[in-house]
C-alpha cells in the first residue's frame, strides 16, 4: 500500500533530482522510495556511510552538509514514546 509524505527539499536539488529521474525513467517518488529502501535494508551507523552519499554529491551543488543533532538514547526513547500519546 502506497502512503503520502511531504517533504522539503533546496529547490536546485529538486530540479537536478527530477532531471536524474527522468533520464532513468523513473518517477521522483519512486527514486525517493529507491532510495530510502537502500538506507533501510542494511544498519549504518552514521549518515556518511549510506549509499547514497555519493548520489547526493552528485545532485547537490557543493559538499552535500549533513545536519544532526546530538541525542541521548534516554531523550530518543522519551521522544518517540511522547509522540504516539
Amino acid at each position: 500500500m502506497d502512503a503520502k509524505i511531504t517533504l522539503s527539499f533546496d529547490e536546485g536539488v529538486i530540479a537536478k533530482a527530477k532531471r536524474y529521474a527522468e533520464k532513468n525513467n523513473i518517477s521522483l517518488s519512486r527514486l525517493v522510495e529507491f532510495l530510502l529502501q537502500k538506507i533501510v535494508s542494511a544498519p549504518h551507523h552514521t549518515l556518511e556511510d549510506y549509499p547514497i552519499s555519493e548520489w547526493v554529491s552528485m545532485v547537490a551543488e557543493g559538499n552535500a552538509v549533513y545536519q544532526t543533532k546530538k541525542r541521548s538514547r534516554k531523550n530518543t526513547h522519551a521522544e518517540y514514546f511522547s509522540s504516539k500519546k
